[in-house]
């Protein structure tokens, strides 16, 4: 795991394949913004605040986008200025790398967009 999580890639989940232990998932979380809550080791949220509804519809789109080129797709709510982000790996019904690749890679969008 000495790779930063933004260069690697999601790779395609079979279903097959566990979902990560909380220590698994422990390893990971240092490697994204700290403002990523770990919601029973099932999923990753975080909440981005924007400056108005405009802004909070971009950094959906620019989201939907990367998470096309990942084929890993997160959950997003749109609150006004507020944009709720919660990632999971549906498949295996629990965390999966690829859910951490996306956080890292949403929270360098994210910076990119302030």
């Amino acid at each position: 795991m000495t790779q930063q999580l933004t260069e690697l890639k999601c790779v395609p989940c079979r279903g097959d394949e566990p979902p990560l232990t909380a220590d698994q998932a422990a390893l990971y979380q240092p490697m994204v913004s700290p403002e990523w809550e770990l919601v029973d080791n099932l999923k990753l949220r975080r909440t981005f605040k924007q400056r108005n509804f405009m802004r909070s519809v971009l950094f959906v789109n620019a989201a939907a986008y990367l998470a096309e080129q990942e084929g890993h797709h997160p959950d997003m709510l749109i609150n006004f200025t507020r944009v709720t982000v919660e990632l999971t790996t549906h498949a295996i019904h629990g965390l999966s790398r690829n859910d951490f690749i996306m956080a890292a890679k949403i929270d360098r969008l994210a910076t990119q967009e302030g």
